[in-house]
């Protein structure tokens, strides 16, 4: 890990809020000059501290209007199984995320779709693709807070 001091954190907070923002802006609301700022956004991509730069869209102006959270239990736990899954959720766009979790329930999976029967699609494609033992969806009703910005 890292060992980041304040100037990477501010430009970090920075970064995380508006990306496309220049150089010279940036050095002048950091307090600082254009070319230690630019060296250390390079140490931060180098050390992989910053992964990628990418435009957040947002759904609902392409049409993705709802968001579902799919709740996985399964009874396979072999190789094969999880390595099937696996590959079902990399190539099943509509899943944003999917997270391995503790507790009774196995996965989580954040699912973005246009309607409740382009759902129904996905739904029929994913346990056409795995066999799994228990699913639970839920439709979002509203999201009251969704942000990319970690605390630094």
């Amino acid at each position: 890990m890292l060992k980041l001091d304040e100037l990477d954190r501010k430009i970090l907070r920075e970064l995380q809020t508006d990306a496309t923002i220049s150089m010279d802006a940036l050095a002048k609301k950091l307090g600082s000059s254009k070319t230690p700022v630019w060296s250390r956004i390079q140490k931060l991509r180098k050390t992989r501290v910053i992964e990628r730069q990418v435009a957040l869209v947002n759904p609902k102006a392409i049409g993705l209007e709802e968001t579902f959270f799919v709740a996985v239990k399964t009874d396979q736990h072999e190789p094969d199984w999880l390595e099937k899954f696996a590959a079902a959720v990399v190539n099943m766009p509509e899943i944003l995320e999917a997270h391995r979790l503790t507790g009774d329930i196995d996965y989580l999976l954040k699912v973005q779709v246009q309607s409740p029967s382009d759902f129904d699609r996905f739904y029929k494609e994913l346990i056409a693709a795995v066999k799994l033992h228990n699913v639970t969806s839920s439709l979002s009703m509203e999201c009251l807070k969704q942000t990319t910005a970690l605390k630094i």
